[in-house]
C-alpha cells in the first residue's frame, strides 16, 4: 500500500507563442494563467482543483530578476497574488522565488517535503515570460500596460529560496555581472583542463549543442526548430556572432521567447479524495540540493562543478538507482560549459544515446529566464506516463553554475515514507572545501586563470581576466585594455596560462599580455 502521503506530479501544462503580435499586449502573468489551466485539465479534474490549492508559488519573472530585461511597460506587482486571484485560489500562500534556473526543481523538491509532512494538500508551482512581446512591441513602438495589482484579498507573498545574488562587489567592479560574462570564462577553463585547442573545442561545443537543436526540431514547443548542424553553431558569422567568446548566439540561452509552464503536486490520499486517477500521478523518486562556493572568484578551479556531483550522487541514492538505470535525462544547458559539467560531474558520457534533453534545451527549445525547469518537468511527466517503468532526471541550475537541483521522476510508486536527506546536512561538506586566496588590488607579475572577450555587434569589446600572482599564487580579477590588438590575441591564441603584468588603477585591476 501507498503512503498516503507520497508526494505525487498529477498536471502540467506548458505554452509556447511564436505568433501572436506585441499589439496583444500578452504579458508574462497571462502565459503563466494559460499554463495553469492546462495544468488543471490534465489533472482529469480541471479547474474544480483550484479552490483546492494550498500554495501557489510563481517563479520569479525575468523582469523583476535582471537589469538587462526591465520592462518599459510596467509590472506585476503582485504575481503570485494576482495568479491566485484569477484561478480562484482565495485559502493560498503565495510564494515568489529569489532568482535561479534550480527554482523550479528546487520548489518542487521542498513542496514534496511539505505534503510528506501534511504541511500542505494541493500546490500549483508556475512561471513563465512575455519578452518576445515586449522586445517587438518596444522595437515596434507599441505602447501595452502590463501594470497589475493583485485582487482585493489577495495579500502579501514570501519570497523563498537563497536571497544572496549572484555576483559580489569585487566581481561586479570588473564587469563579471551577468552569466553572459561568466559562463564563457567557465568554458575557457574547461577547454584548457581538456587539453584542447580553440579550434577543436570550438567544434566539440558544437557536436554537443547539435545534438540539443535536433531535439527541438521534433518539439512544436521549440522556440528554434530549424535544426542547426555542429558547424552552424559553432561557426562565426553575421548572423551567429560571438557574445562572450568562446560563445556563439546559437550557443546562448534564448531568452525572447513567450514561454510558461506549470506543474500541480498534491498527496497520494488528496489525489484518491479528488478523483484524480493514477495514471496522471509521477512520482519524485529522488531528489537533492547543493550549492558551490557562492562567487565566481570563490571556486578552486574552472573546470569542476563538486556541487553537481554531491547533488546528483543524493538523488540517486533517494532513488536507489545509478545513472545508467535513467532512460530519460535533461541537463540543464544555458550555455555548453553547464553541460560539459554536467556530464563530467553526473558521469553521462556528452555523445550518450539517450540524449541530453527532452525538449531542445535552452538555446533552441528557449530559455524562459528562471522557469526552464518547470518545462523540463513537465515534458518529462509526459515522458514518464508515455513509458510507464521509465525514470527520468533532470538537472536544474542558478546564477553562474552556483545552485543546483535534480529530481527523479517515474509513474512507479515510491516505497514506505517520503523523506529526503536535509540538504544542510551534505552541505556543510561542500563549504568545508578550500578556496583559493583572493587579492584585490593586484600588482606584479601574473599568469591568466580564465578569461573571456565580450563583444558588441562590431566587433570585440574588452577581456576579463581571472589570474594568478606568480609570486604569491593569490588570485586577482582584471579587465584589459579596449585595443582590439590584445583581445584577438586571447581570442585567437587560447591564452589559459598566459604570462602578462597586473596593476591596480582607479578601482580595478588591468591586465597587460606579456
Amino acid at each position: 500500500m501507498i503512503d498516503p502521503l507520497t508526494p505525487i506530479l498529477v498536471g502540467s501544462g506548458q505554452v509556447s507563442d511564436f505568433d501572436t503580435p506585441p499589439n496583444s499586449g500578452t504579458s508574462a502573468i497571462d502565459m503563466i494563467e494559460r499554463a495553469a489551466r492546462i495544468a488543471a485539465a490534465d489533472t482529469g479534474v480541471g479547474e474544480k482543483l483550484f479552490v483546492e490549492l494550498d500554495s501557489v508559488c510563481i517563479l520569479r519573472l525575468y523582469t523583476d530578476t535582471s537589469w538587462r530585461f526591465q520592462s518599459p511597460f510596467g509590472k506585476c506587482t503582485n504575481p503570485p497574488g494576482a495568479i491566485a486571484g484569477r484561478l480562484g485560489a482565495s485559502r493560498a500562500r503565495l510564494q515568489y522565488t529569489h532568482p535561479g534556473g534550480n527554482m523550479p526543481q528546487y520548489m518542487v523538491n521542498c513542496t514534496a517535503e511539505e505534503i510528506a509532512s501534511g504541511r500542505i494538500d494541493v500546490a500549483l508551482i508556475a512561471g513563465g515570460e512575455a519578452l518576445r512581446t515586449m522586445r517587438g512591441a518596444r522595437k515596434a513602438g507599441i505602447e501595452i500596460d502590463w501594470h497589475e495589482d493583485a485582487p482585493d484579498g489577495y495579500g502579501d507573498y514570501l519570497e523563498v529560496g537563497d536571497p544572496r545574488l549572484g555576483v559580489n562587489e569585487y566581481e561586479e567592479r570588473h564587469e563579471m555581472r551577468a552569466p553572459i560574462m561568466i559562463y564563457p570564462m567557465v568554458e575557457n577553463g574547461i577547454r584548457n583542463h581538456r587539453g584542447r585547442t580553440v579550434a577543436e573545442h570550438q567544434q566539440s561545443m558544437g557536436r554537443l549543442l547539435a545534438g540539443f537543436a535536433e531535439v527541438a526540431v521534433a518539439n512544436p514547443l521549440a522556440a528554434r526548430r530549424q535544426g542547426y548542424s555542429a558547424e552552424a553553431i559553432a561557426a562565426v558569422s553575421e548572423e551567429n556572432r560571438y557574445i562572450g567568446y568562446p560563445y556563439t548566439r546559437l550557443m546562448n540561452s534564448n531568452p525572447y521567447i513567450d514561454q510558461s509552464a506549470a506543474v500541480i503536486m498534491t498527496s497520494v490520499a488528496k489525489a484518491q479524495e479528488l478523483g484524480i486517477q493514477p495514471s496522471r500521478w509521477v512520482f519524485l523518486h529522488g531528489c537533492g540540493d547543493a550549492n558551490e562556493h557562492w562567487f565566481i572568484s570563490e571556486r578552486i578551479n574552472y573546470h569542476s562543478a563538486p556541487a553537481i556531483r554531491m547533488m546528483a550522487s543524493k538523488a540517486l541514492d533517494m532513488a536507489d538507482k545509478t545513472i545508467d538505470e535513467m532512460d530519460h535525462i535533461d541537463l540543464y544547458s544555458c550555455f555548453p560549459s553547464a553541460v560539459e559539467l554536467g556530464c563530467q560531474e553526473i558521469d553521462i558520457s556528452e555523445d550518450d544515446p539517450r540524449g541530453l534533453t527532452i525538449t531542445g534545451g535552452l538555446p533552441f527549445f528557449g530559455g524562459p529566464g528562471n522557469n526552464y525547469v518547470t518545462h523540463s518537468i513537465a515534458e518529462m511527466m509526459n515522458r514518464v506516463r508515455a513509458q510507464p517503468g521509465s525514470f527520468g532526471l533532470c538537472t536544474a541550475n542558478g546564477h553562474n553554475v552556483t545552485k543546483h537541483s535534480a529530481g527523479i521522476y517515474a509513474t512507479i510508486p515510491t516505497e514506505g515514507n517520503w523523506q529526503r536527506e536535509d540538504p544542510r546536512i551534505y552541505q556543510t561538506e561542500l563549504d568545508a572545501m578550500p578556496k583559493p586566496e583572493l587579492i584585490e588590488q593586484a600588482e606584479g607579475a601574473a599568469k591568466i586563470e580564465t578569461y573571456t572577450v565580450m563583444h558588441r555587434p562590431d566587433g570585440p569589446e574588452h577581456g576579463l581576466i581571472v589570474g594568478r600572482l606568480s609570486e604569491t599564487g593569490q588570485r586577482f580579477l582584471a579587465n584589459t585594455q579596449q585595443d582590439r590588438a590584445t583581445l584577438m590575441d586571447l581570442e585567437e591564441n587560447g591564452e589559459v596560462g598566459r604570462a602578462g603584468w597586473v596593476s591596480h588603477e582607479t578601482g580595478r585591476n588591468m591586465f597587460v599580455l606579456q
